[in-house]
Order: C-alpha cells, then sequence, then structure tokens
C-alpha cells in the first residue's frame, strides 16, 4: 500500500493481506541499502496469522519516495509517524542490522508506541569499515560484493535456498545494485556515526529478542550479547551456522524465534 509519512510518498508492504489497525501490529524495518523484500517469507506468516504488517521502503529507498534520511534517530521519528499514520496505537518493531538500531532507538524515543523488540544480527556499535565507507561512497561494484561476501554465511554461499532456483547471493546483489546513488553511502554513515545504542538499550522498557548468527561477520554474536546485555528484559537467540541475512539464510529458525 502506498502512505504519506511526513510528507513523504511511502511503500509499504502488509503481507499480502490488507492492513487492519484493529489487529496487533508488527512492523519490520530493513537494513542498510535494502528495502521491504527483505521481509517476505516473514511478513507473509505473521499476516495470515492474526496480525496486520507493516514493512515500509525507508524514505530513498525501493519503492519510496524522499531521500534517505541521514540519522538513526531521524528514521525513529519517521518510523513513530507512520504508526501513527496508520491509525494503530502500538507496534511490535522487528528490525535487521540498521533496521535494529532504528527498532531500538524508536523505543527510547517513543515508548508508547512499541510493544516489543525484535532485534536481528544487531550490535552494540555498528562501526564500519573505512574500506568499506569509501567504496560505498564512489558508488562501484565493490562496495557491493564486500556488503554481500560479508552479509551471507558460508552456507548461503554454495545454495541452500529453500526456494528452488533461487540463488541468496545473487539476489542480495540485485537489490542493492537498485539503490539510487548515495543510498548506501547515506546507511552506512549513520550506521558508523550511531553512539546512542547502549544508553538507548537503558531506557527501553519493552520487552526484547536479540537474535543473533552464529557464523555472522557483520554484527558478531559478542557484540550482540552486549547489546542484550544492556536492555532490562531481554533474551537472545542464537541461530546455529548462520550469517548476517537469516531472514533468508535460516529463514525457518529467524520465525521460531520471532514468535517465541
Amino acid at each position: 500500500m502506498k502512505l504519506n509519512v511526513n510528507g513523504i510518498d511511502t511503500f509499504v508492504a502488509t503481507g499480502g493481506q490488507p492492513f487492519d489497525p484493529k489487529l496487533p501490529t508488527v512492523l519490520f524495518i530493513h537494513g542498510a541499502g535494502f528495502d521491504h523484500s527483505v521481509w517476505a517469507l516473514q511478513t507473509r506468516w505473521f499476516a495470515h496469522h492474526g496480525f496486520s504488517v507493516l514493512a515500509p521502503d525507508l524514505p530513498g529507498h525501493g519503492r519510496s519516495g524522499g531521500a534517505p534520511l541521514p540519522t538513526i534517530g531521524d528514521m525513529a521519528d519517521w518510523i513513530a509517524a507512520l504508526i501513527a499514520a496508520v491509525d494503530a496505537t502500538t507496534a511490535e518493531l522487528i528490525g535487521h542490522s540498521m533496521g535494529s538500531l532504528v527498532a531500538l532507538e524508536t523505543a527510547a524515543r517513543h515508548p508508547a508506541r512499541v510493544a516489543a523488540l525484535r532485534l536481528i544480527g544487531t550490535s552494540a556499535t555498528m562501526t564500519v569499515s573505512p574500506d568499506l565507507l569509501k567504496a560505498a561512497q564512489d558508488n562501484g561494484q565493490d562496495v557491493l560484493d564486500m556488503m554481500t561476501i560479508w552479509g551471507l554465511g558460508p552456507s548461503a554461499e554454495i545454495g541452500g535456498n529453500l526456494a528452488p532456483g533461487l540463488w541468496m547471493h545473487g539476489c542480495a546483489l540485485r537489490v542493492l545494485e537498485a539503490n539510487k546513488p548515495g543510498v548506501l553511502f547515506n546507511d552506512l554513515s549513520a550506521c558508523n556515526a550511531y553512539e546512542g545504542a547502549l544508553a538507548a538499550a537503558a531506557k527501553v522498557e519493552a520487552p526484547a529478542t536479540v537474535i543473533i548468527g552464529e557464523r555472522d561477520m557483520m554484527t558478531p554474536a559478542k557484540a550482540g550479547r552486549a547489546l542484550a546485555a544492556a536492555l532490562r528484559n531481554a533474551r537472545v537467540v542464537v541461530i546455529p551456522g548462520a550469517g548476517h541475512t537469516m531472514m533468508s539464510e535460516r529463514p525457518e529458525e529467524l520465525l521460531q524465534a520471532l514468535r517465541g
């Protein structure tokens, strides 16, 4: 569906069912350089099991208009505005990578809007290497290769997609290639500059689940556990063998963690 959120024409996937504000709302927030499509499997399950689903393309991403928002705080305020725009009272926020920081900051800034947090591939700090930032600034192929090689676990690089005929590495590349110039650099810069995760975690009252990929090279397990320790009401789920992109690498295990 299409919405106007803070003056921005926004595309929001709803998992194949019409959005109903009377049902519990689950809001999915994608990571740097990606869009709603990374949640295709998870959004469909929730939409067909008693929930209303929102999976937006953040401003400047995918089918949404506007310019990409420059900070994690700006994205968090925009997510709160999205919840208000659909007349939902609260939402459970499910965020991956950059989206996990946005979800966390939203819960700290707008606690009345957040019922629960599910943080996937997250970290107390999300520092981006100078080489990756420079590659993103140059808008070359190097940044796409780095993101996919580091983002996918070993099993994803040799096949293993549950949907026959689909190549996980290639699918990730296609989504990243579709970004407008500057979007990926914007997102990675926002992650690199964000230093408020631990302070935000200390403010969060909502229950949280921190979901960690055992073989995640972008947000290692140790970093995810450090953030979980700063949350007052958090549980940790480790998905064996998974890399950073658990939505496609381990969809069944991730769904179980989200449902729990």
